[in-house]
């Protein structure tokens, strides 16, 4: 399929719903990739990516940065408390907010940095057991507590089952991040980028439908 395909297909449903397509970030989801793919998309120009563990983008973003220049780098796999200076030194934006001590801490070294990524609470929007994020019901609460910490929420992220229909958790995500005042939208993958899209998302992450199914 690849990167421009992707592109073409999230202007367009952004474009049939009356959004510009530039309110729409393609997170290019990374990880686990061979570097020659990743290389590749950033010789296409593309810039904003995605990785889910901090260890192996610290492996490979310092030297793609030294000679590619500036690259969004978004962290959407779970962050282990222990990593979070790590990931608050490479990252330009956490998406995975889901815990009270993981807050506190990135307060207290926000503090000590004199700098934060931007920050996106994840919403465990289909209640699922194995499933990190925060409740629906304790969205609010975490939202306020995260403010009162002085954290850039930026906005909400989330993640459907599987086997239901994703539009249903996009809507949701929404309505949570619309009472919360938050505009940004994390959602969206390569099945489904296109509905969320049009229920608002303001960051899709693909991964697969741009480099390939992973070795």
């Amino acid at each position: 399929m690849g990167l421009t395909d992707i592109q073409t297909r999230i202007a367009t449903a952004a474009t049939a719903c009356g959004r510009d397509p530039g309110d729409v970030t393609l997170i290019a989801v990374s990880k686990k990739q061979p570097d020659a793919r990743v290389a590749a998309v950033l010789d296409e120009g593309h810039r904003s990516f995605g990785e889910n563990r901090v260890q192996e983008a610290d492996g490979k973003w310092p030297g793609f940065r030294d000679t590619y220049g500036a690259c969004d780098l978004h962290l959407i796999g779970p962050l282990q408390t222990n990593k979070t200076r790590a990931a608050m030194e490479l990252f330009d934006a956490i998406h995975v907010l889901d815990r009270p001590k993981l807050a506190t801490t990135i307060a207290r070294l926000a503090q000590e940095m004199g700098k934060c990524p931007d920050l996106f609470v994840q919403v465990n929007t289909g209640e699922e057991d194995q499933k990190a994020g925060v409740m629906p019901a304790d969205a609010d609460a975490f939202v306020t507590t995260c403010r009162d910490l002085d954290l850039p929420i930026r906005g909400l992220m989330c993640i459907p089952p599987v086997d239901e229909e994703p539009a249903l958790h996009f809507a949701l995500l929404a309505k949570i991040a619309e009472r919360n005042g938050l505009t940004g939208l994390s959602m969206g993958m390569s099945g489904d980028f296109e509905t969320a899209v049009r229920l608002g998302a303001t960051h899709v992450r693909v991964g697969s439908a741009i480099f390939g199914e992973r070795p």
